[in-house]
């Protein structure tokens, strides 16, 4: 019996704290309200666009000739290098004998081959040829753009001056909200 007596308590507590914690306050009445929102139009006085500037960075393809100057040997050059092979050799295989003129004819037809070469390279020369190869490099072009990031609106309602940041024009007039409280 005694425990069902302290059940019946704590149960009891707990349904007024319940009770109390579920209600509303006293003033939430809307007659007593402390606090009431309502909306209103006030007129535009002034509108500032806040401007900024912005980097772009545009990129470029730039093109262009490379002119090299390659070298090269006189058709003629060679030519007289393979004769003058042909006659060193012919003439070490002629000056050699038994295995020995294999030997003289390959002697000579190098030195032969080597007389050739500087006399022609000496009298013909060498061709110089330009050769152009387009290159190709991308650049940066930079630019300052501004941009709109807002707008300072200058709003006045009851006679009284108020200045809000936008992300757009409110145009002549701007949506207020009113809050009404009473005085402590």
């Amino acid at each position: 019996m005694r425990n069902a007596r302290g059940l019946l308590v704590v149960v009891g507590v707990l349904g007024v704290t319940g009770v109390a914690l579920a209600s509303p306050p006293p003033w939430s009445n809307s007659r007593y309200n402390r606090t009431s929102s309502e909306y209103d139009y006030a007129p535009v006085t002034r509108v500032e666009p806040i401007v900024r500037q912005v980097r772009i960075e545009t990129p470029r393809r730039e093109c262009y000739d490379d002119v090299r100057y390659v070298e090269s040997p006189n058709p003629n050059v060679g030519a007289q290098t393979v004769l003058g092979g042909i006659i060193g050799g012919v003439i070490g295989h002629q000056i050699g004998h038994g295995h020995g003129r294999d030997f003289a004819t390959v002697a000579g037809a190098a030195i032969g081959a080597g007389v050739g070469y500087s006399s022609a390279s000496r009298r013909y020369g060498s061709e110089t040829r330009e050769e152009r190869v387009e290159r190709c490099d991308v650049r940066y072009e930079h630019e300052y753009e501004e941009r709109i990031d807002g707008y300072r609106v200058t709003y006045e309602y009851n006679g009284r001056e108020y200045t809000t940041r936008l992300p757009y024009d409110p145009g002549e007039r701007i949506k207020v909200r009113v809050a009404v409280a009473p005085a402590e």
